[in-house]
């Protein structure tokens, strides 16, 4: 029987047989290895992907097949019985949705709203490099979703795979509590399989170079004293996390197989312990025990507490139930443009089931929707399904309103789920279009890439009529830039990267915005004073209104606000926007002929500049956490050269045989750092960066960078 007849066939199983996973992790740890794997031995696919040879099923995209890495999530779905090394499918099968995310740092947004609607996931370590920047990214943001997680400890073939150093990270460095599962046997070259600690059972990978096939063996005699050593703090450590199981040990009697079991089922989903397996991907070894465990201890959709939203109309916390019978509610977690099908809206269903061709209530932006088709993806295939469940994710068709984080709902119950929120982006360039045949190509492109990526902006610079994209790195940058030539035909052409700055006030301001024009006849008139107050970095803006006793008619306050948020948007000092600041209008007048929105409009605009000027501006920069992986002989010269970029050197650790600094970096020094990096290091070091925080600009170099924006315009 063919995988998409048994995806059809078994589609509608039970809840608790359904586990929505992702896999995540640092760029390189072998997330979409495993993921092949998974897939091959699930009979998802024939044959095992390859990122060397472009041959992966979830990189499907030219750029990832070109550049060996992830750019966009990919979804798929697949089935796997438990305790069956051959991995057959059969009708009683576990229905697993996984999705694969990127590593690279530029692509988080896919990280993000991944997390942000799965139930458990894998987190994929290297053992040798251990626990990575990018994995503690990933790990917070899973915190932050509150996901369940196994620990799969990779590459244990390769030289200086060290898997015990790999657990002491795991507890230093994510703050989890491992519990070991399987240990391995062997390392580096020598790695053969694993010891499954609570079963005591070896399972060896021999000759079956596919590894679909592994056999049991004894224990290897080397290994009996470590393997009782941590099978007995397995046990204990499941014991504390159950006050049944703990009496019992207590009183001498080990619990059974199934009663730890079930007991780490309960301590994974309560976030109490982190299961750990080892293995290696590349060589097809200790993949199908992870599989057992997404089904033994990750949770299905019933085994987490019902989603919690608001009501739109009474702003009262609602839950809805993961269950087919209850009101229809679903978030809608990304958008993709199919060359074929047009607009796809990936969905995850959390209650009641989707039809096509019903209305949906867009709650978010209270909109009506009418859904066209239901796909189920792999990656960049489809299949057409005529219903979807509670529990599902699927690609709807047909949306034009619902974009990243939107909530569809019934309109009878509607409900507003917790949306999705996404890092701000750094950097910038500006972009044109090669020929005039290219304008309007360009803009349409654009935006439907922006509607993809909520992490992409785009913004007309009115002075310079110049079109300024805003992304998370160089290369977010280049890729979007590469698609649009590539799937939208446009080609472009791009100024230097420019570091994405902001403005921020220090203290308290006020300020009047009075706007009359007198032209014969009817003129225009607007008057307002606003108040600015500094607010924490990353807060954001707020607008508020103090108007009393009708000094300003209502209905015009809404076009002061929106002067505020244009002049926010422009900025104040260097035309860099503002932001982390709270306006509050409190006063003004009005006309009863003459004043207009238009004219409160520039008032606000007016307001707000002449207040920012009162309240110590300031320019702030985009900082990034740097982690340089070097050789011992190299350290001296990457610290002296991070020194002269203005870096806070944060520290140095060992790992492994090579020495890693830690430093936090101005974007704006990091110019061409990885070319200079190599040249300093014989090409040996490697950098990883990352956004950490916005701060300050040094006065001597705000003072500059004002002079050379204000010349410029």
């Amino acid at each position: 029987m063919a995988q998409s007849d048994i995806v059809t066939k078994n589609r509608n199983v039970p809840l608790d047989k359904v586990r929505n996973i992702g896999i995540i992790a640092h760029i390189d740890a072998g997330k979409t290895t495993t993921t092949e794997r998974i897939l091959y031995y699930t009979g998802k696919s024939y044959k095992i992907g390859d990122i060397d040879e472009g041959t992966t099923q979830m990189d499907w995209m030219a750029q990832e097949r070109e550049r060996g890495i992830t750019i966009v999530s990919a979804a798929t779905t697949t089935f796997w019985t438990l305790n069956d090394p051959n991995g057959a499918v059969s009708n009683d099968s576990y229905r697993v949705n996984i999705i694969d995310t990127p590593g690279h740092v530029d692509f988080t947004a896919e990280v993000e709203r991944s997390l942000r609607v799965l139930d458990g996931g894998i987190t994929v370590l290297d053992a040798e490099e251990k626990v990575q920047s990018q994995t503690e990214t990933v790990w917070r943001q899973a915190d932050k979703y509150k996901v369940p997680r196994i620990i799969f400890v990779n590459k244990m073939d390769k030289l200086g795979a060290d898997f015990e150093g790999t657990i002491e990270a795991i507890k230093e460095r994510l703050g989890a509590h491992p519990a070991i599962m399987a240990y391995p046997i062997g390392s580096e070259q020598t790695f053969k399989g694993i010891v499954l600690l609570l079963e005591k059972k070896a399972l060896v990978w021999g000759g079956d170079q596919k590894g679909e096939t592994f056999e049991e063996s004894q224990i290897p005699e080397d290994l009996k004293e470590k393997v009782e050593e941590y099978r007995a703090k397995l046990v204990e450590q499941i014991c504390e996390t159950d006050d049944g199981l703990l009496e019992k040990f207590l009183g001498g009697e080990e619990p059974a197989i199934n009663e730890l079991k079930k007991a780490i089922r309960r301590a994974v989903i309560s976030y109490k312990l982190v299961p750990i397996y080892a293995g290696s991907s590349l060589r097809n070894k200790g993949v199908q025990p992870v599989l057992d465990a997404v089904i033994n201890f990750l949770p299905s959709p019933v085994d987490l507490p019902p989603v919690e939203g608001i009501d739109p109309k009474t702003n009262q916390t609602i839950t809805r139930e993961p269950k087919n019978e209850a009101p229809f509610a679903a978030l809608a977690f990304k958008i993709q443009t199919d060359p074929h099908v047009g607009r796809l809206t990936y969905t995850r269903i959390y209650s009641g089931v989707l039809k096509p061709g019903v209305e949906l209530y867009n709650s978010t932006r209270a909109k009506t929707e009418r859904v066209g088709r239901l796909l189920l993806m792999h990656a960049n295939k489809r299949e057409e399904v005529d219903q979807a469940f509670a529990g599902e994710i699927v690609a709807v068709v047909g949306l034009k309103e619902t974009t990243t984080g939107d909530t569809l709902c019934s309109q009878a119950e509607p409900v507003i789920l917790e949306s999705i929120k996404f890092p701000e982006p750094v950097i910038s360039l500006a972009i044109e279009p090669k020929t005039k045949a290219d304008q309007e190509k360009m803009g349409f492109a654009l935006s439907k890439l922006a509607d993809e990526d909520p992490t992409f902006r785009i913004k007309s610079n009115p002075e310079t009529g110049q079109t300024i994209v805003s992304g998370m790195g160089e290369l977010h940058l280049e890729i979007i830039v590469d698609r649009m030539k590539r799937e939208f035909s446009v080609d472009a052409i791009t100024g230097a990267p420019q570091v994405a700055y902001k403005e921020t006030i220090k203290k308290d301001g006020k300020g009047e915005g009075k706007y009359i024009r007198q032209t014969g006849g009817r003129g225009q008139y607007g008057h307002c004073f606003v108040r600015v107050e500094p607010k924490g970095r990353g807060e954001g803006n707020e607008f508020i209104s103090e108007i009393k006793g009708g000094a300003i008619p209502n209905e015009f306050i809404p076009a002061i606000e929106k002067g505020i948020k244009e002049a926010e948007e422009n900025g104040v000092l260097a035309g860099f926007p503002l932001v982390d600041v709270k306006v509050a209008v409190y006063d003004g007048t009005y006309h009863d002929v003459d004043s207009s929105e238009i004219a409160f409009k520039i008032a606000g605009s007016m307001a707000l500049q002449a207040a920012a000027k009162q309240a110590n501006l300031v320019l702030l920069e985009p900082i990034m956490k740097v982690e340089v992986t070097t050789p011992e002989e190299f350290l001296g010269e990457v610290i002296g050269d991070l020194s002269s970029k203005r870096a806070q050197i944060l520290g140095t650790e060992t790992r492994s045989h090579l020495r890693v600094v830690l430093a936090l970096v101005p974007l704006a020094e990091l110019s061409g750092y990885t070319t200079k990096l190599r040249s300093l290091t014989q090409g040996r070091a490697s950098p990883y960066v990352e956004p950490s925080h916005y701060a300050e600009v040094p006065r001597n170099i705000a003072e500059a960078i004002v002079t050379k924006r204000t010349t410029a315009s």
